[in-house]
């Protein structure tokens, strides 16, 4: 195992998994699924309690988890709800345009791809990529997020990635680029040896970040002043039409919740 395990939280999770595996679950099946002796799962499943994730529900039947553990997986759901309202909008630039869109969030200090249209692009040159993280400092869609995020966000997005790479010195010049991009209101990629380039606009509300959008384009079609030009207020139109659908699909999901029940009272 690991050095960087810590063995009280692997045992929490242990147990944690266990209960998640039906409705409820006795003392005696959890210390068999977990390889833990009773009194340490009990002492887990109290501190559980206490926190609000478990519960006891009987002697006979056991414990279960509480609905508190839903929140633990609220930024899977709120990808899945930037998907959805990205998907169709994304699909309609890449039939009028041709040029595959990719779209991202940050993840541990990392920007991950979560949707591509580049199966429906018939111009594009790689493939959709799902789930791969890209560099925040080199990549359009990360250095797009950089500069459009919250000063606190941006400085700590930048302590989880190596400061180095900054080039210490080097802090005024980016410093200074982040500030172009959010004068222009786009991002490009960093030049590399690759012939694919990239241009990405933020998705936003109220000054939150909630993605980035690119387009992917290769070095020969176009430079980026042209790509600026033909396509800047393109995706810019397009980010914050999939921001209003986010911000309308939550707030259609909050009055539901808060919707009392026919025939209540």
């Amino acid at each position: 195992m690991p050095e960087t395990v810590i063995e009280p939280v692997r045992r929490s999770f242990a147990v944690l998994e266990a209960l998640s595996r039906r409705r409820t679950s006795t003392l005696s099946l959890l210390a068999s699924e977990t390889c833990l002796p009773r009194p340490t799962v009990v002492r887990l499943l109290h501190t559980l309690a206490s926190l609000g994730y478990a519960q006891r529900v009987s002697r006979e039947k056991g414990w279960r988890l509480t609905d508190r553990v839903l929140g633990l997986s609220e930024s899977i759901r709120f990808v899945d709800h930037l998907v959805d309202a990205a998907m169709p909008h994304m699909s309609r630039f890449t039939s009028e345009h041709g040029w595959p869109l990719y779209l991202a969030t940050l993840s541990s200090g990392a920007i991950t791809i979560r949707h591509s249209t580049a199966p429906e692009s018939p111009m594009a040159f790689e493939a959709a990529a799902l789930n791969t993280r890209r560099s925040v400092l080199v990549s359009a869609l990360g250095r797009v997020w950089l500069a459009f995020a919250g000063p606190e966000e941006r400085r700590a997005v930048l302590r989880e990635v190596e400061a180095a790479a900054l080039g210490g010195r080097a802090t005024a010049a980016f410093d200074a680029m982040l500030a172009r991009i959010r004068r222009d209101g786009w991002a490009f990629t960093a030049r590399t040896r690759s012939r694919i380039h990239g241009m990405a606009v933020p998705i936003r509300n109220e000054g939150r970040m909630l993605g980035s959008l690119s387009m992917r384009f290769p070095h020969s079609a176009m430079g980026e002043d042209e790509a600026a030009s033909r396509f800047g207020r393109r995706l810019v139109a397009v980010a914050r039409a999939i921001a209003g659908d986010v911000v309308a699909a939550r707030d259609s999901s909050s009055a539901q919740i808060a919707r009392p029940p026919l025939g209540g009272g």
